[in-house]
């Protein structure tokens, strides 16, 4: 597709992100070396151009002052040659050969009508045409510029040409221009580049050096703070930093004392709160047994003398009873929740077909579903033995199932059973007033509802949910909740094959799709795959 980067691309840009953020210290000492490479590249270049300027410029001056004395040594002797045109030319050509012969570092070339006179094997094209120009436009001046002179034995190199005029007896003008080589400059320029550029080298490799001592001198104190915070974090309330000096970073060590400091009094006070809690729930739990087995036996004699009272006094010794019997249930349950609080429940592992135990808890609750309207469905696909805590996971079914028939709306009540290599899980899906997708976490909590209006249907204490999570914590599983207002809601358990194995997924899907949303709907056909009670 035409706009996207290709993937090299984005495996490159990903792999240089993981890298910038893998480590503080290598960001500073790659913020450092770029840094210094751009000011040493900005400081080499202007260092560079000003000596080429200034080399430049000296080489002018000083092949202008050079020339200007050989212009008038030769302008002498030819004022002294009293020749014709043939012996003149022959004399201007005399002359190049022998100044541009002598020791003076420089090559002389003299124009004429018919030809040019040259020294030293020179070629004419080596005076470039801009000063030939200004030659011809002022016949007093001496001119000078930079060039590429070139010999006729193929070579070339950089030289500055001064340009000027010989004037004979007759009083024409003969061009005449001195070539001064600029190798020797030339090689100090390359002599500068090479040592600014070792020297250039020779920083970065003590810039980078000094910027990692220094990185890793700042941040040490972090690391050692994140050290600490982790040990903190772990459950080491005692860890504290050592503090030196009086700098940003001993400000940032006492700091972090102080806040350990209060975050260990802080969870000090919440757990001796949390003891008290425990504590006093257990006691309540305990000392209400007493008065509850004595409220028991007085009910159950009620109960069996229905028949001879009358029926107002009748009902109000059913709902005695009923009412009884929810507050043992409900005192069981926060004694088992205080346990799960101190940290006391353990596991009594066995073997366990997760699918027979299910049926069987739907036989059990058959009846009570029927109550209400509920038709209970199950589908599973073949064996799925677990190695679980029996009587747990058996109240985690019934805990979800209660909720079901409570909510279910007298609709269909579908239960399903499948497994992998690693784990088996169940979905216990209910068409009833379901709940808001944020309350997800929520149904979880201990006492709550969605409608705080609605009656429990089947007289349930409000912790069954809670405890069914901690059964599967317990477990090393998972209990998760999916809902939707109107659309009912579906609850999945997923346990690991053994305790060893750490889930990733689930053989089932939270969110139920396709026939799922509609089965069970008032009017609506519903399959069976499976096992009905």
């Amino acid at each position: 597709m035409s706009g996207r980067p290709p993937r090299w691309y984005v495996t490159l840009a990903r792999l240089v992100r993981a890298v910038w953020g893998s480590s503080l210290p290598l960001r500073v000492i790659i913020m450092t070396m770029v840094a210094s490479i751009f000011v040493l590249l900005l400081g080499g270049f202007v260092y560079l151009n000003q000596a080429k300027n200034d080399l430049v410029e000296a080489k002018k001056q000083a092949s202008v002052v050079e020339a200007r004395g050989a212009l008038y040594r030769m302008q002498n002797q030819l004022d002294d040659t009293d020749l014709g045109s043939d012996s003149l030319l022959e004399r201007l050509g005399q002359l190049a050969s022998e100044v541009g012969s002598q020791p003076s570092q420089f090559s002389v070339m003299i124009e004429t009508a018919a030809s040019s006179y040259m020294s030293r094997g020179l070629q004419s094209d080596s005076v470039p045409d801009e000063l030939r120009e200004a030659l011809a436009a002022d016949v007093e001046g001496v001119y000078v510029t930079l060039t590429q002179v070139r010999y006729t034995d193929g070579t070339a190199e950089p030289a500055v040409v001064v340009g000027g005029h010989l004037f004979a007896p007759s009083g024409q003008a003969f061009p005449v221009y001195f070539i001064f080589p600029a190798s020797t400059e030339q090689q100090t320029l390359h002599m500068l580049q090479r040592d600014l550029v070792s020297t250039g080298v020779l920083l970065m490799i003590c810039l980078g050096v000094i910027s990692y001592v220094i990185a890793r001198e700042i941040t040490k104190p972090l690391r050692t703070t994140g050290e600490v915070a982790g040990r903190i974090a772990a459950g080491d309330l005692d860890q504290r930093m050592k503090v030196k000096g009086t700098d940003e970073l001993a400000s940032l060590a006492t700091s972090m004392n102080n806040m350990a400091g209060e975050l260990q009094h802080q969870i000090g006070r919440l757990e001796d709160l949390s003891r008290v809690q425990q504590q006093f729930v257990s006691d309540v739990s305990h000392e209400l047994r007493t008065p509850l087995t004595t409220m028991r036996m007085a009910t159950e004699v009620l109960h069996e003398s229905l028949d001879s009272f009358s029926p107002q006094l009748a009902r109000s010794v059913e709902l005695l009873h009923d009412q009884e019997e929810r507050f043992e249930s409900m005192l069981g349950d926060l004694l088992e929740i205080s346990r799960f609080d101190a940290g006391a429940a353990d596991l009594t592992t066995d073997d366990i077909d997760l699918g027979d135990l299910v049926e069987a808890e739907m036989h059990a609750q058959q009846a009570m579903a029927a109550a209400v309207g509920s038709e209970l469905v199950l589908h599973r696909t073949g064996p799925c033995v677990v190695e679980a805590d029996a009587r747990r996971v058996q109240r985690i079914v019934r805990n979800l199932l209660s909720n079901a028939i409570s909510h279910g709306e007298h609709r269909q009540i579908t239960l399903t059973v499948a497994g992998d290599l690693r784990a088996v899980a169940l979905t216990v899906r209910d068409y009833g007033v379901g709940f808001e997708p944020e309350q997800a976490d929520q149904v979880f909590r201990r006492f709550w509802r969605a409608d705080q209006s609605r009656n429990r249907i089947v007289g349930g204490t409000g912790l069954g949910l809670a405890i069914s999570l901690e059964d599967a914590r317990l477990h090393n599983g998972w209990l998760e909740a999916w809902g939707r207002p109107g659309e009912g809601a579906q609850f999945r358990l997923t346990l690991p094959r053994n305790q060893q194995i750490v889930l990733g997924s689930s053989p089932l899907p939270l969110e139920p799709t396709g026939r799922e949303l509609v089965a069970g709907q008032p009017g609506t056909p519903s399959h069976q795959d499976g096992i009905q009670p």
